[in-house]
């Protein structure tokens, strides 16, 4: 048996959680919304839908973009959605210790009994 657990942030409906963190992360590498949603199997009307919903609840923006023509276009994370990203990213690590030394606490004893 393994603890299973998923963790977001809630401020009127889900802003934030795994799923867009790691899209964020992908948009970061490739500079590329598009790019970032396809290597998760996402449209990129999907991905979007998913960003401006965010964007409303959190009540920022989490990408600059500049549309496409000759030089192309492609997608930058703010400022502020990178320091969400690390606040985010450190939560979800000590939460994770934190949810497994709790979990030690109430099942160890009933794993070595069987």
């Amino acid at each position: 048996m393994r603890l299973a657990y998923k963790l977001w942030l809630d401020n009127n409906g889900k802003v934030f959680g795994d799923g867009p963190y790691d899209l964020l992360l992908r948009v970061d590498r490739t500079g590329s919304l598009s790019k970032a949603a396809a290597e998760l199997s996402m449209s990129y009307n999907k991905a979007w839908r998913l960003i401006r919903a965010m964007e409303d609840r959190l009540g920022f923006p989490l990408l600059k973009c500049k549309a496409g023509g000759a030089s192309g276009g492609g997608s930058e994370v703010t400022f502020q959605a990178r320091q969400l990203m690390q606040q985010y990213s450190a939560l979800r690590e000590e939460a994770e210790d934190v949810l497994e030394l709790l979990y030690a606490k109430h099942f160890d004893d009933q794993e070595k009994n069987e």
